[in-house]
């Protein structure tokens, strides 16, 4: 027995070390999947828009979003952070929300923060919100337990609104 380990080890090492080879590469990708499976729980970064992009259009994650630059469409995300130097030009929802920048429109938001930087102007639906001195706020606000669901049911009713102001 011991015979056979050391013959097999030698001789057959070698070929069986370029036969596994092969297997081994295709074994690899599945523990990397299995990693890319795990890997999604670990928060990736937040998706940047420099200050010089310009969107056109809506923009939905379950990621974060840092804005820099304009965006004329709504925005969706888990956390959404306004530079100064950004403008939104929509509706904002998202679970944390942080306007350092300019934003025409409404805000749904768990937690809503308004920096002394920040300039808002439309409504703010929210859970709880923190408004820094300096920062400018032309609308309303309202508290909700669940700002996020009920936004369906409020884009309806803002919807007639609007019909009635035009």
């Amino acid at each position: 027995m011991f015979s056979k380990s050391k013959i097999n080890e030698p001789s057959s090492t070698a070929p069986e070390a370029a036969k596994p080879a092969a297997p081994a590469t295709p074994a690899a990708p599945a523990p990397a999947e299995n990693k890319a499976s795990t890997a999604p729980k670990p928060k990736p970064p937040a998706s940047v828009l420099s200050s010089d992009l310009h969107i056109t259009g809506n923009l939905k994650t379950s990621g974060d979003i840092q804005v820099e630059g304009t965006v004329e469409g709504d925005i969706r995300a888990h956390l959404l952070t306004i530079g100064e130097t950004a403008t939104i030009k929509g509706e904002v929802t998202a679970d944390d929300v942080v306007i350092n920048g300019r934003i025409v429109g409404r805000v749904r938001g768990l937690k809503v923060r308004l920096t002394s930087s920040a300039r808002v102007e439309g409504d703010i639906i929210h859970k709880t919100i923190a408004i820094e001195s300096g920062a400018h706020f032309e609308g309303s606000v309202q508290r909700q337990d669940d700002p996020l669901n009920p936004g369906r049911n409020g884009k309806a009713g803002a919807n007639p609104a609007a019909e009635v102001k035009q």
